[in-house]
């Protein structure tokens, strides 16, 4: 595999190197080793799949709290989407920054979520399916996210927003949840 990472420090984008013959390729797509040669934390608790049905879905931006904060691997199986992930450590350069990576069937690209990062994708093919490996089990009680549309990230979606859950229509801007999102996303010493 060949990890690049983004501009938001400890995200990155993952290429799979093929080994192709006459029946196509073989590929490895996860190593706990390779992960954790660049300081990824390694751990699967889940494995979830989205199927979206139509182009112009937007899933997200969803996050977990602190001591649940999760880490995502995510690929796209069929179709494409256009994934965002924003940085939500207040300790970062990058708070509050946001980078968006093509992750389709034919590019086998993934991309790794760290804790502490807010997530959503937009769906740019009909009957899309993306796939995650998540470092922590959902917990309904940690579960927050922020709106899609929110002026004070400027994500620049795409496409028209085609489908959307009522739960991601309502998230908070950030205006509203700011400095409690500070505090519960700040780092703790012990």
């Amino acid at each position: 595999m060949k990890f690049t990472e983004s501009p938001l420090r400890g995200a990155f984008i993952v290429d799979i190197e093929t080994h192709a013959d006459s029946r196509g390729f073989f590929a490895r797509t996860f190593c706990q080793h390779e992960f954790t040669e660049y300081g990824l934390r390694p751990t699967i608790a889940q494995a979830n799949v989205a199927f979206s049905k139509f182009k112009g879905t937007l899933r997200g931006l969803h996050f977990q709290l602190p001591p649940v904060a999760e880490t995502k691997v995510v690929r796209v199986t069929r179709g494409a989407i256009l994934d965002v992930i924003v940085d939500l450590r207040p300790e970062s350069p990058t708070y509050l920054q946001h980078i968006a990576v093509e992750l389709t069937m034919d590019n086998h690209r993934a991309l790794y979520v760290p804790e502490r990062f807010a997530h959503g994708f937009q769906v740019l093919e009909d009957d899309t399916e993306t796939t995650y490996l998540m470092g922590e089990f959902y917990t309904p009680s940690a579960e927050r996210g922020l709106r899609y549309s929110d002026p004070k990230l400027s994500i620049m979606w795409p496409l028209r927003v085609a489908e959307l859950s009522p739960k991601d229509a309502a998230w908070p801007l950030l205006e509203e949840i700011a400095p409690e999102l500070m505090v519960s996303m700040a780092v703790v010493s012990k």
